[in-house]
């Protein structure tokens, strides 16, 4: 903005300006015109009188400079008297300060016209399109975010499109609404804790859920889930104790299976070998075993279960399977990573120590022999155990549906290096345990008394002859006892 003292000073210089210089042209004009026009009016001379240099303030010149368009190009205030002509008439519609009015006794006296007035500057009137055009997006996307919340809170609500798996629940005596329903979150049963939590609430069952194990599937909807786990279907049921001895095979655990009428061994086989229960062991067994005769041969973890008759496989599958589950602690599975093995492996290992000891005192040794040879393969490439040779033989080859001939040699460890493709029997924790000690010793050999159950080891081959031809000797001598004895009977 231009400053207030200059504009001052450019209005004052005008002024002066328009002071020294004659009238102009249409001033001449129009002092003409009205002298034509009051032809018979002679005007007496006006008297003399001194007309004061009117003050221009700041405000008034600030506002003159900005609305000098409403005025019109005659001089804002009389200029000097001596500028005009003697006898002039005044003008009408002259605009002259109230000041600078003429003297009483002027028949004619000036029109003057009224101010005009400053325009104001009309408010342009703002557009609300812009305004709805935010609310009405802002209403859509908070309808779109709650219908997508209500579609996905009533999915997991029905159950829909969920897995048909059954899964395992325990509950612990004293649990919470809140820590059950994390536990369902954390078994894929459902997605929302707080949801299950609120629905659970609104149906009074909070202090209705019964500890012990229970079966949901996934699919199912939040009523149907609370009616499980408020309930005990099985209590009407016949509870049969069952007990997996260590060292069986699956074939074995799935004959007492049936034997005990919990379900049909066909059944057992079937659904134990397809696995997918979700639990943590699973994600560590390889996805596509070669050569592996039962994907899950050695997982029939020892153990006495309860189970009810006619129970269903599916449900006695998650039993062993959470058992073993159990049984593989941090611990154990940090130390099976130290010693670079896979859980496949271990198992495979465990298995050949569990057939081979003759006690789980020997399981110790038996297994750093073992160890020993698999970190010298050059110098033994091959485990040479005879329990693998037998289930390669007595297993493998009368269950096969199509004779596989690379397979049988596989797991047979006098004709393949190393572990066979998978464990020939299901070990108990004491022989895992010795797997996992790898305890350190010189022996490459072994050989065990069945009937003393006695094992001798030793670190040369020559050594391992003299402790076979003992122990033959041993036996030769208590065969001949026993013969002498049922003679005399």
């Amino acid at each position: 903005m231009p400053n207030n003292d200059d504009l001052i000073n450019d209005i004052l210089n005008e002024l002066d300006s328009k002071k020294s210089s004659p009238p102009d042209e249409e001033l001449s004009e129009l002092l003409s015109a009205s002298s034509e026009t009051n032809n018979d009016y002679i005007p007496e001379e006006a008297p003399e009188y001194d007309v004061p240099e009117p003050e221009i303030t700041a405000a008034e010149d600030v506002f003159r400079n900005d609305n000098q368009n409403y005025y019109h190009d005659e001089p804002e205030y009389p200029v000097a008297e001596e500028d005009y002509p003697e006898n002039t008439p005044y003008q009408e519609n002259e605009i002259y300060p109230d000041e600078y009015a003429y003297p009483a006794g002027n028949e004619y006296p000036p029109q003057r016209s009224a101010p005009r007035k400053k325009k104001k500057k009309k408010k342009k009137k703002r557009s609300r399109l812009p305004g709805v055009l935010i609310l009405t997006t802002f209403i859509f996307a908070v309808s779109i975010v709650l219908a997508m919340v209500i579609i996905v809170f009533g999915r997991d609500m029905l159950g829909i499109e969920k897995s048909d798996t059954t899964k395992l629940i325990v509950i612990e005596e004293g649990a919470t609404t809140e820590e059950i329903a994390q536990q369902l979150k954390d078994e894929g049963i459902i997605k929302s804790p707080k949801f299950f939590v609120l629905f659970s609430r609104l149906r009074k069952s909070d202090s209705l859920f019964i500890p012990g194990e229970h079966f949901i599937r996934a699919n199912m909807a939040y009523e149907t889930i609370i009616q499980n786990l408020t309930t005990d279907d099985e209590k009407n049921k016949n509870m049969v104790e069952v007990t997996f001895p260590e060292g069986i095979t699956i074939f074995d655990a799935a004959q007492i299976l049936e034997e005990n009428n919990v379900c049909s061994s066909e059944d057992f086989m079937f659904y134990f070998n397809a696995a997918g229960y979700g639990f943590e062991f699973e994600d560590m067994l390889p996805i596509d075993p070669q050569l592996k005769f039962k994907p899950m041969e050695g997982y029939v973890f020892h153990d006495t279960y309860y189970f009810y008759e006619e129970m269903g496989p599916e449900k006695v599958c998650q039993k062993i399977y959470l058992n073993f589950n159990n049984k593989m602690t941090e611990d154990r599975l940090k130390r099976m990573e130290e010693l670079d093995l896979s859980l496949d492996e271990l198992i495979t290992f465990a298995s050949i120590v569990q057939k081979e000891a003759a006690t789980s005192n020997m399981m110790t040794m038996v297994a750093s022999v073992f160890w020993n040879r698999l970190n010298n393969p050059d110098v033994f490439p091959k485990l040479e155990s005879d329990p693998t040779s037998n289930y390669s033989n007595f297993v493998i080859k009368p269950n096969q549906d199509v004779y596989n001939k690379a397979m049988i040699e596989a797991y047979d460890t006098y004709l393949s290096a190393g572990l066979p493709p998978g464990a020939i029997c299901n070990p108990g924790i004491e022989a895992i345990d010795a797997v996992l000690k790898c305890q350190p010793s010189d022996y490459f050999y072994f050989i065990a008394n069945i009937y003393t159950e006695e094992t001798f080891f030793s670190e040369t081959y020559e050594e391992h002859l003299k402790n076979q031809e003992k122990i033959e000797e041993d036996i030769a001598i208590m065969e001949a006892q026993q013969g002498e004895e049922n003679g005399n009977e």
